[in-house]
């Protein structure tokens, strides 16, 4: 089947939806409401299914040679002892948000994108067989067609990138925050770090970003030490974690929605880039495959609500437990235990 789309926003899921409809012969419109892709961003992980989605999509050579290759990596107390080492038998690949949304965006017809282009109105827009909401987890679409807000997970995270690069990639532990720490190109790390709301506020109640982090962590091992001295005049990324409650379905009417907009979750489990090429490539295929729009749009619900709303509830669990205030020790033994069984 081919027809027409109207994309809502130029993130990942919206740019690799855009790429494979373009690619299977259909008719595709990206509204965004920036005025062009972001230069600046941290690093993604890029896991095996998302590599293959991205190799169906024509990028996924261009991907590797931006990114970094990750095998494993090592949980770790403040004090800088490991408590296990994950998953030493998969590899990840770690690729700066720019280079993904710019390998997703090469190629594509230059009046494809319409820039500095808000949708305010889902009702009004142009006439499509297909309208794709990839428009994040605040998502005006997700909001109308289904009365859902993102909910919060009473945790604030910071992220940035400091010269230097990173010996490979930990997370650290501590009491109601964490830290992390990953290779971000040759010569850059990527960090990031969660801590929960209140224990925020009552450590560094003002708006002093870097002043907070250093609050927070100046008596943790080396490591972090090192990244929050090199954060001098770099942008830190500040955020409340949010993530977006199981809904009935994806599909309503010809409206679909995609990546964040269906299941915004916690980063933890640092799946969320991943999840929003699946539905993409997901999508692409049921509606390349199918002989109608309905039946495609079910075909797609069926593939990947399940599948996501599980990965939401286990990211969710993953900030709470990563976040913890108290039985650390338990806490920490279990997840070693674990670890030595995977």
């Amino acid at each position: 089947m081919r027809g027409s789309a109207v994309v809502i926003g130029a993130g990942i899921a919206g740019l690799a939806t855009a790429r494979g409809l373009l690619g299977a012969g259909w008719s595709v419109r990206v509204l965004e409401r920036s005025s062009d892709l972001p230069g600046t961003g941290t690093a993604l992980g890029m896991w095996p299914e998302a590599m293959r989605a991205l190799d169906r999509l024509g990028v996924g050579e261009q991907v590797r040679a931006a990114s970094v290759e990750q095998r494993g990596a090592r949980l770790l107390r403040p004090d800088g002892t490991e408590i296990a080492h994950l998953g030493p038998g998969r590899t990840a690949r770690l690729v700066p948000r720019p280079a993904l949304l710019a390998a997703l965006a090469q190629g594509l017809p230059p009046d494809v994108i319409a820039w500095d282009a808000p949708v305010t109105d889902h009702g009004a827009l142009p006439a499509a067989d297909v309208v794709v909401a990839a428009d994040g987890v605040h998502s005006p679409v997700r909001a109308a067609l289904f009365g859902v807000a993102p909910r919060p997970l009473g945790t604030v995270a910071f992220r940035g990138t400091v010269p230097g690069p990173a010996d490979g990639a930990t997370e650290t532990w501590g009491p109601a925050r964490l830290f992390g720490i990953t290779p971000h190109d040759a010569e850059h790390t990527n960090w990031f770090a969660s801590v929960r709301a209140d224990v925020l506020a009552a450590a560094a109640p003002g708006r002093d970003d870097a002043q907070a982090l250093h609050r927070l962590y100046s008596d943790w091992h080396p490591d972090v030490r090192r990244v929050l001295a090199a954060l001098g005049d770099t942008s830190i990324d500040r955020r409340t974690l949010l993530d977006v409650p199981p809904l009935p379905s994806y599909v309503r009417g010809h409206t679909v929605l995609l990546g964040d907009a269906a299941h915004g979750m916690a980063p933890n489990l640092g799946r969320g880039a991943c999840e929003a090429l699946l539905d993409a490539t997901a999508l692409v295929e049921a509606l390349s495959a199918a002989s109608d729009v309905p039946g495609a749009l079910h075909r797609y619900d069926a593939a990947r609500r399940r599948p996501t709303v599980r990965t939401v509830r286990l990211a969710r669990l993953a900030n709470r437990v990563g976040t913890a205030r108290h039985g650390l020790a338990v806490r920490n033994a279990a997840v070693a235990a674990a670890a030595r069984l995977s």
